[in-house]
């Protein structure tokens, strides 16, 4: 059993290529890799202020609103209040790459991939609408 000695040994010498990535290419994965940064650190601030901004109106609304007491139970109450920091965090992150994207590809004048991130975030953000659609209608 186990993985063959002869596999392993491709497996852990896979990273040492017989092509050699040209200085260009180690430029664009050094930008896009500080790119994706960028958008993690504003995708985490925006979801914490969205997360804080939703809960206390969602709290106040659910312990004063006869309607809300009666019909959202504590899971509703986290969904929607997930739902806002999540779609928080993923609108900000992808902003902020795009925004870093293009900012690279006008200094550097490569414009198809930033057409190809453009067709990415609009599938992406298609998948979003769909998934807090689909909370919406399982919470009414």
């Amino acid at each position: 059993m186990g993985i063959p000695s002869e596999m392993r040994e491709t497996w852990a010498n896979r990273k040492k290529s017989l092509l050699i990535p040209s200085p260009v290419e180690d430029e664009k994965i050094l930008r896009s890799r500080q790119c994706t940064q960028e958008g993690v650190r504003a995708g985490a601030k925006a979801a914490a202020i969205a997360s804080v901004s939703s809960t206390v109106p969602t709290l106040i609304v659910c312990r004063t609103v006869p309607w809300a007491k009666a019909n959202l139970n504590y899971t509703a109450q986290a969904l929607i209040i997930s739902a806002a920091s999540i779609a928080a965090y993923f609108i900000t992150a992808d902003k902020t790459i795009l925004e870093c994207a293009r900012r690279s590809a006008q200094s550097w004048n490569v414009q198809g991939e930033v057409h190809n991130t453009i067709d990415r975030l609009k599938l992406f953000y298609l998948i979003m609408y769909l998934v807090v659609h689909s909370m919406i209608c399982i919470l009414t």
